[in-house]
């Protein structure tokens, strides 16, 4: 239905923005992980230096 086209934008953009969202805390979150593993020190949190994929 033409009436129904920008619900239908609103909600395709809502949702592609959420899982972008979601992807990104994930690969923070992994990324952080890995770090951890490598340098097994919990408290080193205040000298990690993020270096993002892009």
């Amino acid at each position: 239905m033409p009436q129904m086209m920008p619900i239908n934008w609103f909600f395709s953009f809502f949702f592609f923005i959420g899982i972008f969202i979601i992807f990104m805390i994930m690969n923070f979150y992994m990324f952080n992980y890995k770090i951890d593993i490598k340098k097994k020190n919990i408290n080193s949190l205040f000298d990690k230096k993020i270096f993002w994929k892009w």
